[in-house]
C-alpha cells in the first residue's frame, strides 16, 4: 500500500488529483462547522440531547456531526444517496431509462440530471422534517421568513455537497460520495476514544473490554479485505479460427466474479433506506417519532430489529448491485459472438444460466458475510458495555473506501506508466 502511494506521488497528474481531493475535504469539514442562520445553540443542544444510540445519532455520524449543530451541510449526501437508489430501481423497471444506461456517456449524464432533480425534492422534504420535527421546539421562536431561509440554506448545502462528491469523482481520487461519508465516520472516532478514556478514568469500563473490541475491529478489517479481494475465476477458452493464412484464437482466459461486487454501496444504500422512516417520523413529530426511535435502535429489542432489517437490506442490495453490474445475458452473448466458451458448458443460454448460478452463489456468500460483519461490532459493544459512535457498517465503509481509493490510484499509476512506455 505504501509503495503504491509512494510511486503514485511521483506522478504530477495524480498529485494534482490528490491536492484537489484534499481541498474539497477541507471545504467540506469547514462548511460542516458553520451553523445555519437564526439558530439558538443552547436550544439546539437541548433538543439533540438524549438521542445517543438512536437512529438520529447514526445519521448525525454519517454527516460528520453536522446534524447535531445544524450546519449548512447538516443533510450531507443522504438525499443524493436515496435519489440514486430510486433512479437505479427505476432504471430496472422503466425500459426508456434502461436504454439511457446503454447510450454511454451521454445517457449517464441524463440519468445523473434526473438524479439531481430527485435529490432536490428529497432535500426539501428532509429539511422541512428537521426544522419542523426534530428541532421544531428549538426553532419555535423563529419567524416564517427565518424558517424559509433555514430550509433554503439546508437544501443549498446538500446540493453543494452533492456537487463536491461528483466533482471529486470526476477530477479527484476515489468515489466522492463514499469519501464524504468516510469523512463523517472518521470524524467521530476521537469521540469514541475520548469516551473510552473517560470510562477507564472512572472505572466504568475495563481495559480487557477495550482490548477485545480492538481485536474484533481488526479481525473485521482483515475479513473485509479478504471479501473485497476475493473472486471466483471462471475459465474461458476461445476457439481457433483461420482467417486467410493466419490463425486466431485458441487462448485461455477467465471471468473474475467478485465475492463482494457492490463494494460498500450495499451498506451505504441500506443505511440510506433505514433513514427514511426516521425522516418521515421526524416530519410528523410527536409520539410517532419516539415510536420509530424505540423500534429502530433503543434497547435490546430496538437494536435487534434494526440489525435484522439492516442485514436484510444489505443482502437485498448486494444482489441488486450484482444484477446491475454483472449482466450474464450480455456476457454469454459476447462470448458466443467472439468464439469464446466455458469448458463443459454450451454457448448461449446455458452459459448465461451457468454464470447466473455461479454469481448468485458467490454473491450470497459475500452478502451474508457483510451482514454478519456489520452486526458484530454493535452486538459486541452492547455485551462489553462500550460506547461506539460508529457501528459495524461504519468499519466496513472505512475499509472499503480506502481499498477502492488505493485501487484507483494504482490503476491510474499503471496507466501512466504504460503511456510513458508507449511514448
Amino acid at each position: 500500500m505504501f509503495r503504491t502511494l509512494k510511486d503514485a506521488w511521483k506522478i504530477e497528474e495524480i498529485r494534482k488529483k490528490v491536492y484537489f481531493t484534499l481541498l474539497m475535504i477541507v471545504v467540506y469539514r469547514f462548511g460542516n462547522n458553520i451553523p445555519i442562520p437564526f439558530i439558538d445553540q443552547q436550544a439546539l443542544k437541548e433538543a439533540f440531547s438524549g438521542m445517543e444510540g438512536t437512529l438520529v445519532d447514526y445519521l448525525n455520524m454519517l454527516t460528520g456531526g453536522g446534524l447535531s449543530q445544524l450546519s449548512i451541510f447538516a443533510l450531507g449526501v443522504q438525499p443524493y444517496i436515496t435519489a440514486s437508489i430510486v433512479m437505479q430501481l427505476l432504471t430496472v423497471a422503466i425500459p426508456k431509462l434502461e436504454e439511457l444506461t446503454k447510450e454511454g456517456e451521454q445517457g449517464r449524464k441524463q440519468i445523473q440530471r434526473y438524479t439531481r432533480y430527485v435529490t432536490i425534492f428529497l432535500a426539501i422534504f428532509q429539511s422541512v422534517a428537521i426544522t419542523n420535527g426534530l428541532f421544531g421546539q428549538a426553532l419555535a421562536s423563529a419567524t416564517g421568513f427565518e424558517k424559509v431561509v433555514m430550509n433554503i440554506t439546508l437544501i443549498a448545502g446538500t446540493m453543494f455537497v452533492t456537487w463536491m462528491g461528483e466533482t471529486i469523482t470526476d477530477k479527484g481520487i476515489g468515489n466522492g460520495v463514499s469519501i464524504i461519508i468516510f469523512l463523517g465516520i472518521i470524524a467521530h472516532i476521537p469521540t469514541t476514544l475520548s469516551s473510552w478514556k473517560q470510562g477507564l478514568h472512572y472505572d466504568t469500563i475495563s481495559v480487557i473490554s477495550i482490548i477485545v473490541m480492538v481485536v474484533i475491529v481488526l479481525l473485521i478489517v482483515i475479513a473485509v479485505v479478504e471479501i473485497t479481494e476475493g473472486e471466483r475465476k471462471i475459465p474461458i477458452q476461445y476457439a481457433k479460427r483461420v482467417v486467410g493464412r493466419k490463425m486466431y484464437g485458441g487462448q485461455s482466459t477467465h471471468i473474475p466474479v467478485k465475492v463482494n461486487m457492490g463494494g460498500v454501496m450495499p451498506i451505504i444504500f441500506a443505511s440510506a433506506v433505514l433513514a427514511i422512516p426516521s425522516t418521515i417520523a421526524l416530519f410528523v413529530g410527536g409520539s410517532s417519532s419516539n415510536f420509530v426511535q424505540n423500534l429502530l435502535g433503543n434497547g435490546a429489542l430496538g437494536t435487534t430489529i434494526y440489525l435484522l432489517i439492516q442485514s436484510a437490506l444489505i443482502i437485498l442490495f448486494a444482489y441488486f448491485y450484482n444484477m446491475i453490474q454483472f449482466n450474464t445475458v450480455e456476457y454469454a452473448k459476447n462470448l458466443q459472438q467472439y468464439g469464446g466458451f466455458i469448458p463443459g458448458i454450451r454457448p448461449g443460454r446455458p452459459t448465461s444460466e451457468y454464470l447466473q448460478k455461479v454469481s448468485s452463489r458467490i454473491t450470497f456468500i459475500g452478502a451474508i458475510s457483510l451482514a454478519i460483519l456489520t452486526a458484530v461490532p454493535t452486538i459486541a459493544s452492547n455485551l462489553l458495555g462500550l460506547k461506539l459512535s460508529f457501528g459495524g457498517s461504519s468499519v466496513i465503509i472505512i475499509v472499503g473506501v480506502v481499498l477502492e481509493t488505493l485501487k484507483q490510484i494504482e490503476a491510474m499509476a499503471t496507466m501512466k506508466h504504460y503511456k510513458g512506455f508507449l511514448k
